[in-house]
Order: structure tokens, then sequence, then C-alpha cells
């Protein structure tokens, strides 16, 4: 320091073009960071600079915005436009692979960082994502299990330490449930560990992790009315020690379980009947494990878990129970004659509920103190059950077995952006069933079929140049070509 100076040099005494030079050798969560330490690095990490270099990074085929380009907002207003724009779908060139497989009705289905996984019957197929997926593509068939599989999860290998190596701990997992009593833990396409325990179909997994740390536990619910819990790092394929704890308390077999938010130790089940269990796996005394317990009317459909909430969607209602005290806060929905889906965005106070023909967007915060609550706004367009939902902050997808588009709309105001295909551009109107769904991003897969015909499409926006026309955007329409589908002679 020189004597003649009061105070040290700090990083804020050199210029912002200097900073932002040296920021621009950082990743996006580091800019956001650094965002947030003061004003004046704030503005350092706005700057164009960085945000060009980010644009590039990300969209290597599309121009960065430059020059007078730039006066509405700056580069990062352009590269956060281009990006909700990609997650809303909002453009007519996306990425579509058509992969032609077996003509049987689609079980679950999982859209992976690299992967497609979707069930028929016993079988997953899995599909490896590559760049030209649209023209080649690697398909292979996982046939472990003997019976139709119920359910499929996708959980961070670091979350967990079952793999022995700590040089395997990127990527994610996938675990499966099957009515042949089992649960099976996949990696890179080989079964790796298999859990048995249950007396009966296993019909649910856990949609999170329990517990902290490496000790981290994977819940499962069965026709047989208990809730198990297993050890992912317990030695051995077969499992035999896996099993920690068997939880009984529920009559009717296991429909639906979730994490909760506030107490990763805390578990929700609902059975078929509609009571709800509430399980603190932190207890050592297995009878006292259960420490919350209410029943609601009319069959469940789904639920969801927030902080210290579970909202809990039935045929007829969407209500929000206080996990601490087990009593009703309020009824986020109601819905007449038949509820089919729900899915919810906690950040944004939003939920999104199927019907008969349409779906309903609600929010929570204006109908907190009504008795009847509305909806903000109704996503028609659909002609039977809208089975088929996703939520996600910037949209809502919404699909129906009697239809071979799904629809995409504004999360905050159900506003239509655009209709996908998938099926062929000729088909007879009726006799395709959608039978699958899944979103992640600006990705869509769906999984139809009709006569000898079974079709999974894939549809990738990340790359998208044309936007969609103005005039064009509206629910019936659809702005994805069909490309010629993959025969089976391609398949690897």
């Amino acid at each position: 320091m020189d004597r003649n100076q009061k105070f040290p040099t700090t990083i804020t005494d050199l210029d912002e073009d200097s900073l932002a030079h040296c920021a621009s050798f950082l990743k996006r969560h580091d800019i956001f960071n650094l965002a947030s330490t003061c004003k004046y690095l704030q503005q350092v990490a706005n700057s164009d600079s960085i945000w060009q270099r980010l644009f590039r990074e990300r969209w290597q085929h599309q121009l960065p915005p430059l020059g007078s380009s730039l006066a509405s907002g700056g580069a990062r207003n352009a590269y956060f436009a281009r990006l909700s724009d990609l997650q809303l779908c909002k453009f007519e060139d996306p990425l579509v692979a058509s992969i032609l497989t077996q003509p049987e009705p689609y079980g679950p289905m999982l859209l992976d960082t690299d992967n497609i996984f979707v069930s028929q019957g016993s079988s997953i197929q899995m599909v490896t994502i590559t760049k030209n997926v649209s023209r080649d593509f690697s398909l292979a068939t996982l046939n472990d299990h003997n019976a139709r599989i119920t359910c499929m999860r996708s959980f961070p290998l670091y979350e967990t330490s079952f793999l022995r190596s700590e040089g395997q701990r990127s990527g994610n997992f996938l675990v499966t449930s099957s009515s042949d009593h089992s649960i099976r833990l996949w990696w890179k396409g080989y079964c790796q560990k298999c859990f048995r325990g249950h007396n009966g179909p296993v019909s649910i997994l856990s949609d999170k992790l329990l517990g902290d740390g490496n000790g981290k536990l994977l819940a499962s619910g069965g026709e047989d009315g208990t809730v198990r819990l297993w050890s992912l790092s317990s030695s051995g394929k077969r499992g035999k020690s896996a099993l920690k704890v068997t939880l009984h308390g529920h009559e009717k077999p296991i429909k639906l379980m979730s994490v909760a938010g506030h107490k990763t130790s805390l578990l929700v089940s609902i059975a078929r009947d509609s009571k709800v269990r509430v399980w603190d796996v932190t207890s050592t005394i297995r009878s006292s494990c259960c420490v919350g317990l209410t029943s609601l009317p009319g069959g469940p459909i789904n639920l969801k878990c927030h902080e210290s909430l579970v909202y809990v969607a039935t045929t007829s209602s969407v209500v929000a129970i206080d996990l601490r005290t087990m009593q009703k806060v309020l009824t986020a929905a109601t819905y007449q004659p038949f509820l089919y889906s729900f899915e919810m965005i906690p950040s944004k106070s939003l939920l999104c509920t199927g019907g008969s023909g349409s779906a309903k967007l609600w929010d929570i915060r204006r109908n907190q103190d009504d008795l009847k609550p509305k909806p903000i706004a109704e996503l028609d367009g659909h002609s039977g059950p809208v089975s088929f939902l996703h939520m996600d902050p910037y949209k809502v997808v919404t699909g129906c077995p009697n239809d071979v588009y799904v629809h995409v709309w504004e999360v905050d105001s159900g506003t239509p952006v655009n209709s996908l295909s998938c099926w062929f551009n000729a088909y007879t109107e009726g006799s395709t069933t959608l039978s699958s769904m899944a979103v992640d991003g600006c990705r869509i897969a769906t999984a139809s079929y009709a006569g000898d015909i079974g079709l999974l499409r894939y549809i990738d926006y990340t790359n998208a140049l044309r936007p969609i026309g103005r005039a064009m955007r509206n629910p019936l329409c659809t702005f994805v070509s069909s490309s010629k589908p993959l025969l089976p002679s391609k398949l690897s």
C-alpha cells in the first residue's frame, strides 16, 4: 500500500471495463453472484460485453445483439428475452425427431439430459439424445422387470453413494417401480440394484430422496398399504439389506407420496381412500413415525409439497394443509364435474388443474380468502380430459388422450402461445391416442399410438431461430412440421 494513501486499494477501484474483462471468464451463475455484491459490481455484471459472450456460448448459431439492437435494454435483456421465448416454444423451426415403436399403450415417461425414458408394459425404451437425433439415434430396451412399470423417478448421482466409484458422481440415475413387487435402480442402461420387500405391486415412489448427507433414503408405497424406506448406499445388487423400515397405518393401497418442503425427513403419503399420513423418518420407534393424519373427500389425483404446506388435489378440489397442524389452510381450487390433473409453481403462487376439454389457471393469493375460488384463466382447446399437464416458471403445457396436439400457454396469463403435433400430419381424427408426455425446459417428448404404429416424438427448441408469426399464435394451429419417422431398422 502506498504510504500516501489513507485506504488500501480495493477491487472497486478498478475501472468498469477492466472488471468486465475479468468477469468475462466467469460462468453465468458466478455473474449472478457478482451482481449481488454491490451496486458497482452489479453494473459491471450487466455489461454488454459479458452477456454478448454468454449469448454466443449458449446459442452458437445465433448472432448476439449488436449496436443499435442493444438500445432496448442491453445484451443482458436480449439474452433473457431469447431464453424466455425458447422456454415458451415461440418458434416454428425446432429440431423434431419421430421414432417408431411398438403400438402399445405407454406408461410413465421421463425426459433426462441425455435420454428419453418411456415404459411400455414391463419394458423401458431408452432413447439416447444426440445433436443429430432427428436423423439417427440409439434405442435400447430395458427388460429386467416382469410386470407393468408403475412409476419412474430420476435423481442426481451426487445425492447418493450407491455407485462405489467417487468419480461416477455426475449425471442422474433412474429408479423404477413395478407390479412385479420390485424396485430397480438403473445407470447407463443397466440395472445396478433390485429392491424387494412389498407384498404386492409397488405403486409409487417418493418425488425426492429423504434425509440429508450420504444416508439418504428412497420411499416407496405399495398396493399392500405399506410405506417402505430403502437405503441407496447398501451393498449387494439384490439389496437384501436395503430395506430399513416398513411403515404401517394405511388401510388402502398407497396412491401418492411427496417429501415435505420445509423438512426433508417428513414424508407425506395418501392412499386410495384419500387418507393422508405424515411420517417422520428420523423417529427410531416405528409406532411413532406417523406424526400427522387427516382425510379428504374425493379420490386423490396429485399432491405437491411447498415449505410447510401440502397441496392435495382430489377429484373435485385442491386444498392446502399445514403439515405442522394438519389443518386445512385454504381451498385453492374447486372443479366440477371432475378434475383429472394438477400441477403448481409455488414461486409464482400459481396452480393449474386439468378438466374436461380445458385446463384452468388459479392464483393462490387471490383465492386465499374466498370460500369459492375463481380461476384467472381457462385454457380451452382440447376435445377430452386434460390428463397430461406440465407447469414451469415460463409455461403451461396441456395434453389430452383424444387429441394429437399438445398446447403451450404463458404461465402468468394463460395466453396461448403454440400447439405442437404429436403425430403425422395426415391422421384420422379420434384414432390416435396420446399416451404419455414429458417436458424439460424447451424440450418436449410425447408418446402416441394408433392401429399398428407407436410413435415417440421429441421436439427441441434449444437452437430454434425463426419466431412464429403473430397471426399464427392461436391454440388451434400447429407450428411443428412432421419429420420423417425413423424406422426400426435404424435402431441400434
